[in-house]
Formats: structure tokens, C-alpha cells, sequence
């Protein structure tokens, strides 16, 4: 399926990597917050799978997947401003502009919060950090 680009990388499936650690990616953008998908509501597809806790999210987010996948790569945004791609924690985001950005502990995520626009240095920063290889991660 094309556009379910992913991160947050949990258990491996069969398909490739499991997004967000099998947590529900519309479920960040609903009040109850991150909720664990279910084996039974996922989709796979670009080497990714991602589960849902519903079939009404799952409906909701293949209508337009770009929405609701982390922006970055899953990556922690702070890392990407450093120039390093470092793993963030599915469980730690922030929706900034209503999208969804991973990082790696709350004083990373803080720092954002109170600085809004560093959301932005770090989508400029993302495409020179996107090929480097997992050897580079930490």
C-alpha cells in the first residue's frame, strides 16, 4: 500500500516492522489518547504494519495514512535537530500542528511543547537524515 511510510519501530511481523509498537496511530489524535491496537484491525503494506484498536480507526486512517503515521520516521524530533536518528518512545509524543511527533523522553517532548517551532528546523533537518543507514540510529 502506498503512503504507510512508518515508525516507531516495534516487534518485527512477518510484513517488516510493527509502527508505534502496535499502538493505535489515530488513537493519539482522539481524547483517550494512545490506545493498543489489535492483531485483528491491522494493515501492512512498504514493509510496515500498523494496529488499530477499532475498525472504524483502521477505516479512518487508510483514507489518508500521512495523517495519522508520526512525522520524522518515528524518529525523537530533538535527535533529529541534533542531526542523529534516535529512537523515540511511542508512549512520549506531542501533536504539534496536528501532527504526530515521537521523542525519546518528556524533557525532549517539553522542550518542543514549549518551543512549538522547533517542530519546524526538524522537518527542514529530516531530509538529509532519511538515508543514513540503521548503523547510524541510536
Amino acid at each position: 500500500m502506498a503512503g504507510l511510510a512508518g515508525p516507531a519501530r516495534g516487534q518485527t511481523p512477518a510484513s517488516g516492522y510493527l509502527g508505534l509498537a502496535g499502538f493505535d496511530p489515530v488513537s493519539y489524535f482522539l481524547p483517550e489518547g494512545p490506545q493498543p491496537g489489535l492483531a485483528t484491525f491491522e494493515v501492512s503494506g512498504a514493509g510496515w504494519s500498523w494496529r488499530f484498536a477499532s475498525a472504524a480507526n483502521r477505516a479512518v486512517f487508510l483514507r489518508d495514512p500521512t495523517v495519522y503515521t508520526p512525522r520524522l520516521g518515528g524518529y525523537d524530533l530533538v535527535g533529529i535537530l541534533d542531526g542523529r536518528l534516535v529512537d523515540a518512545d511511542p508512549l512520549v509524543f506531542a501533536l504539534v500542528d496536528e501532527r504526530l511527533y515521537l521523542f525519546r523522553n518528556a524533557e525532549h517532548r517539553d522542550r518542543v511543547v514549549a518551543d512549538p517551532g522547533l517542530a519546524a528546523k526538524a522537518e527542514a533537518s529530516w531530509p538529509t537524515l532519511q538515508g543514513l543507514t540503521d548503523g547510524a540510529r541510536e
